[in-house]
């Protein structure tokens, strides 16, 4: 790498445009997709879904599909996760795309999820009448929440537009830092946390949504955490003068401890307290 480029070689530099435009529409595509079938099925409860396995065998694949996105999910964050996402990749690219093959397999494991979840075929309750535009607000903003937290976090990053990016210009990615703004100064996991509300809301409830929201939510409560710990290890105190100043989940109403502390320090903009 010369100088914050990835390649130098003049047959590297012929493949690397191709290369990139490759990853990034089969990354972009599979994201709209997985994501449009993720709110399409949420909406209905789990009850379109294109699985066709009777009950026990269905609860059996269901649940197995839920355990595949929170550990392959976490694993591809590990030391050999990286090495497997480094080797789906042209070895002068591999370490940019390495975020782009991350999102790529986060989507296939989204669309696998809720594309081929076998429904129980039971529908507890639907929305309907006055209540059903309330309940698609209450949807519609959980969403809106999330697209918000994903920019908070960095949008390149999150949708994998980072790495082929960087290969298409023939510079190192960017990675961002710490972020601290927008939904980031309420909560420091405002991605899970709006996920959530999202399996929370949605205007049809199931058995399948019930065993979804509950499942997830618990994904939701627990994974942030192994993130953070890796955060420790990357911002060392910084980040942990975030968390002393922030909520982990519920933006708590800060302390008294922490107003009078803040009277003290006018460089602190944090607003709330765990």
């Amino acid at each position: 790498m010369l100088e914050g480029k990835l390649v130098s070689t003049m047959k590297s530099e012929t493949l690397r445009k191709p290369i990139a435009l490759f990853y990034g529409i089969l990354c972009h595509s599979l994201f709209v997709v997985a994501v449009g079938v993720m709110i399409y099925e949420m909406y209905f409860g789990m009850s379109r879904s294109w699985g066709a396995l009777r009950s026990p065998w269905n609860w059996i694949s269901n649940a197995a599909l839920l355990l595949q996105f929170p550990i392959v999910h976490s694993l591809l964050l590990s030391r050999a996760g990286r090495f497997v996402l480094n080797r789906l990749a042209p070895r002068n690219f591999a370490s940019a795309l390495s975020t782009t093959n991350y999102v790529i397999i986060a989507s296939i494991q989204i669309f696998l999820l809720f594309g081929f979840w076998s429904p129980s075929g039971t529908i507890w309750w639907q929305a309907r009448g006055a209540l059903l535009p309330v309940m698609v607000l209450l949807y519609a903003s959980g969403w809106f929440l999330l697209v918000k937290s994903l920019f908070d976090a960095g949008i390149t990053l999150q949708t994998g537009s980072l790495g082929w990016w960087s290969v298409l210009k023939n510079k190192a990615p960017a990675y961002p830092g710490l972020r601290t703004g927008g939904l980031f100064r309420v909560i420091r996991q405002p991605i899970y946390a709006s996920f959530a509300i999202t399996l929370w809301t949605v205007p049809t409830w199931t058995p399948d949504q019930l065993f979804l929201a509950s499942s997830l939510t618990v994904y939701c409560l627990i994974g942030p955490l192994f993130k953070e710990a890796r955060f420790r290890r990357l911002f060392g105190r910084e980040f942990e003068d975030y968390c002393a100043r922030h909520p982990y989940w519920f933006p708590w109403p800060r302390s008294a401890r922490l107003e009078n502390a803040n009277k003290h320090n006018p460089n602190s903009d944090q607003i709330f307290y765990l």
